[in-house]
Formats: structure tokens, sequence, C-alpha cells
């Protein structure tokens, strides 16, 4: 019987992972054909043009708008039944976070469709029905993950893995088509600004999709192409966002769900007020570098090395300070001795996983910056604070990657043992009406300072007994060195209560400072700030084309390890 039943559970099982192989194979083909398809237009290969590749875009996310739709309708016909959840994922914070680059993403298509009614003599039909197409996709995708991104899918497991691995895979290939459009532009300026450092001996080719027609209005069409490329890094950041959220949903499809309850971690200010008054002087300070930096790189020689120098010193100050936090971070985890949770969770997992892949891009960034600065012949002043720059990001890369994986693997400290029993210690004496109050003292880790007695609950029998009139001597003998004994025990159980607060307490404002240490260093690489760009040196070395292909491939992953670290962040400051 026991044989028959483990070939059966290994039948069932068989199916399941098939299904998952295949899909997965499904999706990768799906996006090595569209990867193609985008660098043949980025290249100009003949017979290719951008018309092909947002056709192919267009058929995928009608493909994936009638999945969307098929699975919202199943839904509202099954909304009675007991769907499993994976308490998890698709956290309310991170569905806030896409749905703020949603709706800029929705913005971007608007002035896309402006773009193509001011250029429609010249424009092919598709790249207006594509961003048509795009905002309908993204209302949708956006409401889909609202409702859905907890979903432990039960039926029609096979259908589903292929519907979710398809929007998976679209959403990265609109991503890589919005990071190949923006790098492009960048390009394009990069290019231009080499000249005024003195770099002439690269050759200056600027690569130019630009419609081969006059505007109809041409403030209008001004305004469109310029403020498209500055809502660029918005609409990237939803795509992987969203890519990652359907990624746990179709890594749950089948998955069996430890039934328990989950703590809720909402966000307080309350007692982070020091990480974030230093974390909003870096914000507020680095928007300021990348405006001034904007102005001033371009403008000349003695100008643009200006901008770099002090791009550099800024930088190297927020990473050393990022180092000192997450160095302190680790050292109260080494002095604390909590056992790590080691369950199954395809969203952790996938945490960390990309918590260390997209940091390789800005590690290889940094490891070549630092080779150039090692083996050029002539080194301008400015390009000596690459140096430091680059190996503190290496570091502080290095240090965060520890702190974060390690607090999103830690277990929530359990302080209610302790209440426990103190509660049934209290009832038994015939006492309960001071408890409400003392287990607040409790859990926040306060006395009763003022009169700086121990509380009456801390009292054990003292507290029930003290008002039953005189007694045997032995009893009250007895009952003296039981206060003494339980009073000893009270004063140990708040002082470790008082020390663990404050540890909680410095971890809660670390990650809100390094919560807003990585908005900040998220900004300037996503607005055009990219001294591996502007600096000239790399290209000297390593040549402008093969450099060039680094940085373009390397800086999309360094851009999202910024973004999703602050995500990570924020739920480290949630839960610790």
């Amino acid at each position: 019987m026991e044989k028959a039943a483990g070939s059966a559970a290994v039948g069932g099982s068989c199916p399941q992972k098939n299904a998952e192989i295949l899909s997965s194979q499904y999706g990768i083909n799906l996006f090595l054909a569209g990867l193609l398809l985008t660098f043949a237009w980025a290249v100009h290969a003949v017979g290719i043009s951008k018309s092909h590749l947002l056709s192919y875009l267009i058929t995928l996310m009608l493909i994936q708008l009638l999945w969307m739709l098929w699975y919202l309708c199943r839904s509202c016909t099954q909304r009675r039944l007991i769907r499993d959840k994976d308490t998890h994922a698709g956290a309310r914070w991170l569905k806030c976070g896409i749905t703020l680059f949603a709706v800029i993403t929705l913005i971007l298509d608007s002035f896309k469709i402006g773009y193509y009614i001011d250029f429609s003599n010249c424009l092919s039909p598709t790249e207006g029905i594509f961003p048509v197409t795009h905002a309908v996709h993204t209302i949708l995708q956006v409401y889909f993950l609202w409702c859905h991104a907890k979903d432990v899918i039960q039926s029609f497991k096979t259908l589903e893995r292929f519907g979710v691995i398809h929007s998976v895979f679209t959403n990265l290939l609109l991503w890589t088509n919005g990071v190949l459009t923006e790098s492009k532009h960048q390009l394009n300026e990069h290019k231009e600004r080499l000249i005024t450092l003195g770099f002439g001996n690269i050759t200056i080719v600027l690569d130019d999709h630009a419609p081969q027609c006059n505007c109809t209005t041409t403030t209008l069409c001004s305004i469109f192409s310029q403020g498209i490329y500055y809502l660029y890094p918005f609409n990237i950041e939803y795509h992987i966002l969203a890519s990652t959220m359907l990624y746990v949903l179709w890594k749950n499809i089948g998955r069996k769900v430890e039934h328990h309850q989950q703590n809720k971690t909402p966000f307080k200010f309350h007692g982070i007020t020091v990480g974030m008054i230093f974390g909003l002087i870096v914000l507020t300070s680095t928007i300021a570098i990348v405006v001034v930096y904007l102005i001033q790189i371009g403008g000349s020689k003695i100008k643009s090395e200006l901008a770099l120098t002090m791009f550099y010193l800024h930088a190297i100050f927020v990473l050393a300070l990022m180092c000192t936090a997450g160095i302190v971070a680790l050292l109260i985890y080494r002095r604390e001795d909590r056992s790590l949770d080691n369950s199954k969770n395809p969203a952790r997992k996938l945490d960390a996983e990309l918590l260390v892949g997209t940091a390789a891009g800005s590690w290889l960034l940094s490891w070549g910056s630092i080779l150039a600065i090692i083996c050029a012949q002539a080194h301008p002043k400015y390009t000596w604070y690459n140096l430091p720059y680059s190996v503190l990001v290496i570091i502080e890369k290095y240090i965060q990657n520890l702190f974060i994986i390690e607090s999103i693997h830690r277990e929530q400290e359990k302080v209610n043992d302790d209440i426990k029993t103190l509660r049934i210690v209290t009832v038994s004496c015939g006492s309960t009406l001071s408890l409400t109050p003392l287990y607040k003292e409790i859990y926040n880790g306060r006395a009763t300072r003022d009169t700086g007695e121990v509380p009456c609950l801390f009292k054990g029998s003292i507290c029930g007994r003290e008002n039953d009139g005189a007694g045997v001597d032995t009893e009250e003998t007895s009952q003296d060195s039981s206060s003494v004994m339980h009073s000893a025990s009270d004063f140990s159980f708040y002082s470790r209560n008082s020390v663990t607060n404050n540890k909680r307490r410095i971890l809660k404002n670390i990650a809100a400072f390094l919560f807003l240490c990585n908005l900040s260093l998220w900004i300037p690489p996503a607005f055009g700030c990219r001294p591996e760009y502007d600096n000239g040196l790399e290209e000297i070395v390593f040549g402008f084309e093969p450099w060039i292909i680094v940085v373009n491939l390397a800086m999309p992953f360094s851009i999202f390890y910024r973004m999703h670290s602050a995500a990570s962040l924020f739920e480290v400051n949630c839960k610790t």
C-alpha cells in the first residue's frame, strides 16, 4: 500500500515538473527571439526595422492580456472558494511601489502617443499602436498583481505555468527595450561630451533613430522627445518589478503552503528619526550634485573635470558612511543569539539571488575602472578619485548584501512567551487588573520609572496576598524571600529587554539610513549622471566600443540593484 501511495505521488509530481521545465524553456526561447530582434534593430540590421520589433512586443502583450482576462474571469466565478496564499509574496509596500512606477509609465505612454501624432507623416503605425497597447497592458497588469500576486495556483496548473512565464518574459523584453532605448540616448550625449574633455582621438558617430520629417508642432515635439527620456528610468523599474512578482507567482504554482499565522509588520516612523534625518540629508545633497553635474558636464573641459571631481568626492563620503553603518549592523547581529528561518520561501530566495546577481554589474564596472587607473599611462587629476570610489563600491555592496540577506532570514524576536508566563502567574494570584498597562510596559521595555519600584505584576504571589491581612510569621518570611527572588529575575528580564530594544532601535535607524542612501545612489545613473561614461580613461585603456558595450550591459543591473536594495531595506525596517 505504501509503495502504491508513493508511486502515485511520484506520478502526480512528474507531469508538473515536466510542465515547469517546458514552460521555462518556452519563456527563454520567447525572450531570446525578442532579444535578437532588439539587437538587430539597434545595429541597423538589413531588413529589420523598429516596426518589426514593436509588432513582436505588441503580440506578446496581447497574448498576456488575453491570459490575464481569462484568469480574472475564472477567479471571479470561484471567489467563494478558499484559496491558498503566500503571505510573503506581494507585500503591500511593493504593490504601492509598482503602482507609482506604473502611473509614471502611463505618463510616458501619453508622451509617446503625442510624439507619434506630431510625427505621424513619417512614422510607422506600430509606433502609435504600441503605447496604446502598453497603457492597457500596464493598467490590467497592475490590477492583476494587486489582486493575485499572493495566489498559490492549484488548478489548471500546466496552462497557468505557461501563462505566467509568458508574462514574466514579456515584461523582461519590455524592460530590455526600455534599457536599450534609454542607453542609446545616453550614448549620443556621452559622445558629444567626450570632445569637451579633450578625447578627440575617439571616433564620434552618433547613432540617431530620429524621424526623417518635420514636426507639426515644434514646441510640443521638444517637450515630448525630452520628457520621454526622463521618464524611462521609472518605466524600466516598473517592468523589472513586475517580472519579479510574476516570477514568484510562477514558482508558487502547485506549491504546498504551510498554514500558520503571519505576523504583520507595518512600517512606523517612530524610533528612526536619526536614520531618516541623515538619509534625507544624503538624498537632498545627491539631488543637488546631480543637477550641478548635468549642467556643468560638457560645458568646457574645466567645468567637466570639476563636475567629475565633485561627484566622486560626494560618492566617496556617502559610500564610506554606508560601509560604517553596515559594519555596525553586522556587529550587532554577531552579538545576538538568534536562529535563522530556513523555511522554503520563493520570494525571499529570489530577493537574495537578485541582490548578489545584480551587484555583479557594478562590480564589473568598478574592477574595469581600477584596472584602467593602474594601466593608464596618463592620469588626469580627477581620475585618481575614481580609485577609492570604485573600491568603496565593491566593499559597500559586499557589506550591504550580507546585512540584508541575514536580516530577511532572521526569525522575528518572540517576546510573547515571557508575557504569557507573567499572565498565568498573575491570574493564579487572583489579580488581573493591572495586566494591560503592564503588558505595554514590558513589551516596550519600560518599567515604572517614576517611583523606581518594580511593577506589581513582577512580584509573584505577593501581589495577590498583600491585602489578605496578618498571617503566620513563617509565611511572611517565605513571601519576603520569594519577593526578593522574583525582583531579581524581574530586573534581569527588564535589563535584557532594554538592551534588546536599544539594538532594535539602532538596526531600524541603520535600515532607514541605508534605504534613503540607496534611493540617493539610484538617482545619478538613472538620470544620466554616469562618470563611467564621462571620465574617458576607460575608453582609452580598453577601447571605446568594448568599454561602451560593458557599460551598457552592466549599468542596468547596477541601477536595478539600488532600487531592489531600497525595497529590501524597507522590508528589513518593517521586520526589525
